[in-house]
């Protein structure tokens, strides 16, 4: 990745109905990189709310309220669900927002100025359910070929505004074979790129029998997924060449959900080309999560409320097993009782017992007072463990992240059971009683700074119990030095662990 000021941004958020899990997930994993982005610079990120289009106007009217007011009464939950898992977003943008609907047309009129932007009659086939455009080509027995839509498409013959999307194709191919990190996982980068080598048509970008959207000089407005990709620019106050922008784009890394990745890596790397700007640097088009094999569906009725599971469980214990439990970008099976195998054995088990016990110890031999620096084979062992963490956080690899932290919780928790304190200090070898207190109270300051990326709740708790100020802070390659906890230092051990049991139901 660059050294520059990182920027991250999650897909901007489709305002139907409540937020699930699966919008936990890619949040949660944008907050991992702009936390430790911002520990060792600066960081950005992006969420927000995309409101617009048919789909969003037909809902409205169908609870008898107007569009605005009915995306108004919605945001709400959206902004609660990050607050919930402490997702520390820079910035939250709704589509609806004045700054946002201005930019909009700055872009569309820069657009025109280009060339690309030109006047035609768009005569095919829409799908309202995905606000998308489709060839009758696409369409699988006459119906939306999207595999979670599947619902009939309505014949659309309106003149409307168009980019020369068709233009950018030989850019596009020659972008994905020099570049085959651009696009990841795998799977999504071959995916794409048979669709640049199928053809590409040029891109309707106006609605002019709907008027819940950005309006457009003329009249009509702007077609939905225009509007919200250029979020991701609008939000930097791209429209007035802002300080933002100057100093963020191009995004480093852009979060999206599989389903939408035509939109992100190849509508938007050619609107931006357009625009003389640069595309991003990296897209990750992550997986699902699953219940027993199938997509999490409103019509299935197996969606989990990340607020209720969150009250059950945890918002941390929720952050690490979603980032732990699969590769990202993989679809993975989300179940309850595979969230209190989790929290019960690594998080209460190997991480909680070790904190209790350690500071215990401190407790009962030292009276809780961190004894003086020695040296230490742990310290040696995992001198690079810092900059290993931070490549795999770079790569987008949390689950090998968090492997990698874990081997230090074992590796010190393997210290206590070999060294066994109890015996030294009954046989009276207090050096070398003081040097495994120190080593594991050190362990502990790295454990937090390591976790805080990925489980803020939790790193500020053993923060909190070493007696230190604040929450972990400061660049690692500067904190994750061994020798960094100051001797003499009174620590405040909780009497309840980090993570209590939670026993499965009757």
């Amino acid at each position: 990745m660059s050294d520059r000021a990182f920027y991250v941004t999650t897909p901007i958020y489709y305002i139907s109905g409540s937020p699930h899990i699966g919008h936990v997930y890619t949040s949660v994993a944008a907050d991992v990189l702009a936390r430790y982005h911002r520990a060792n610079g600066s960081a950005f990120l992006l969420t927000g709310t995309d409101e617009h289009g048919q789909k969003v106007a037909a809902a409205a009217a169908q609870a008898g309220m107007s569009p605005q007011a009915w995306t108004d009464s919605l945001v709400t939950k959206w902004q609660a669900i990050c607050a919930r898992y402490e997702v520390r977003y820079d910035d939250f943008i709704r589509t609806t927002e004045p700054r946002h609907a201005r930019q909009c047309v700055e872009v569309f009129e820069r657009l025109k100025q280009s060339g690309d932007v030109y006047l035609g009659k768009y005569a095919g086939w829409y799908c309202t359910n995905d606000e998308t455009f489709w060839l009758e080509s696409k369409l699988v027995d006459g119906r939306c070929p999207n595999p979670e839509c599947g619902r009939e498409v309505q014949w659309l013959s309106e003149d409307n505004w168009f980019f020369a999307l068709s233009k950018y194709r030989d850019r596009l191919l020659a972008h994905y074979r020099e570049r085959p990190g651009w696009l990841r996982p795998e799977r999504a980068y071959n995916e794409m790129l048979a669709t640049l080598e199928g053809g590409l048509e040029d891109l309707c970008i106006s609605r002019v029998n709907l008027d819940w959207g950005v309006p457009l000089p003329g009249g009509g407005v702007m077609y939905v997924w225009l509007d919200a990709l250029l979020n991701y620019i609008t939000a930097l106050d791209y429209g007035d060449d802002g300080a933002l922008f100057r100093t963020f784009w191009p995004a480093n890394v852009q979060l999206v959900g599989k389903e939408i990745a035509r939109f992100h890596t190849i509508i938007w790397p050619a609107v931006l080309w357009s625009l003389g700007l640069p595309a991003p640097q990296r897209v990750f088009a992550h997986g699902w999560i699953t219940i027993e094999g199938q997509k999490m569906s409103k019509s299935l009725g197996n969606v989990i409320d990340p607020f209720e599971i969150a009250d059950r469980f945890g918002a941390d214990s929720i952050r690490y097993f979603l980032l732990r439990e699969a590769p990202f970008g993989s679809d993975f099976s989300f179940g309850e009782e595979k969230v209190r195998l989790r929290r019960n054995g690594d998080l209460g088990n190997d991480l909680g017992n070790l904190v209790k016990r350690s500071l215990a110890m401190l407790t009962r031999y030292r009276d809780g007072r961190v004894p003086a620096r020695s040296p230490s084979a742990l310290g040696t062992r995992f001198e690079t463990l810092g900059r290993r963490i931070g490549a795999q956080i770079d790569e987008l690899g949390f689950r090998d992240a968090l492997e990698s932290i874990w081997e230090l919780v074992t590796a010190l928790n393997r210290t206590i059971d070999e060294k066994k304190p109890w015996e030294l200090h009954k046989r009276g070898d207090e050096p070398a009683l003081d040097a495994l207190l120190y080593e594991l109270c050190e362990g502990l300051r790295w454990l937090a700074h390591a976790i805080a990326p990925f489980m803020p709740a939790t790193a500020r708790g053993i923060w909190a119990q070493l007696g230190l100020e604040g929450e972990p802070h400061g660049a690692w390659a500067t904190e994750l030095v061994w020798g960094g906890l100051e001797p003499g230092t009174q620590t405040k051990p909780s009497a309840e662990g980090l993570f209590p049991r939670i026993d499965a139901p009757a």
